[in-house]
C-alpha cells in the first residue's frame, strides 16, 4: 500500500496521530496503515491483514499483534495475548494501554517492538497462538499453523 497516496487522499499531514490522540507509542505511519486496514473492513474490502505493529508490556507477559485502528474511538483490533495462555482476537483501547504506567516507577508498561514484522496474515498468527497457548514468532510454528489452515480449507 502507498501510505503517502493514502495520507494525501483522505488525510491532511499528520492528522493521523492528532485524530487518535496518540502519544509515540505507535509510529505514525505504522497508524496510517492501521487506518487504511480498518477502512477495508468498514467498506467490505476486508482481507486477513498482516499484524502492523507488535506491542508488548516491559514487565510482564502480555502483547498486542494489531491490524486495524478505528481512530474515532482510538480501539485497536488483532490478536491480544494477556500472558495467560488464551490468547484471542478481540479489541483494545490504545489510549489504555498508554495509560498503563508501573506502580512505583511511573514509567509506562506498554512500548512498540520496533524491529517487529508481520510476515503471515493475522490468521496465521492467531491459529499459531491457540496452538501453543501464546503468541509467537517462531517461523516453524508459524508455518505449522499455516498448514493447519490450509488443510481446513482443503477439507472444507
Amino acid at each position: 500500500m502507498n501510505v503517502t497516496k493514502f495520507r494525501s487522499q483522505l488525510l491532511p499531514e499528520g492528522s493521523i496521530a492528532y485524530l487518535c490522540g496518540m502519544s509515540k507509542m505507535i509510529p505514525e505511519n505504522l497508524l496510517e496503515i492501521m487506518v487504511h486496514n480498518a477502512l477495508e473492513v468498514q467498506n467490505d474490502l476486508g482481507k486477513d491483514h498482516e499484524p502492523v505493529v507488535k506491542l508488548h508490556s516491559k514487565y510482564g507477559k502480555a502483547i498486542w499483534l494489531l491490524s486495524e485502528l478505528d481512530t474515532a474511538n482510538n480501539i485497536a483490533f488483532g490478536l491480544c495475548d494477556l500472558g495467560q495462555g488464551k490468547p484471542e482476537l478481540s479489541y483494545v483501547s490504545i489510549s489504555d494501554l498508554e495509560s498503563i504506567r508501573h506502580a512505583r516507577l511511573k514509567v509506562p508498561m506498554v512500548e512498540t517492538d520496533s524491529g517487529f514484522e508481520g510476515k503471515y496474515p493475522m490468521s496465521v498468527y492467531f491459529e499459531a497462538a491457540k496452538q501453543n497457548k501464546r503468541i509467537t514468532e517462531d517461523d516453524a510454528l508459524l508455518r505449522a499453523a499455516e498448514k493447519i489452515i490450509r488443510d481446513r480449507a482443503a477439507f472444507n
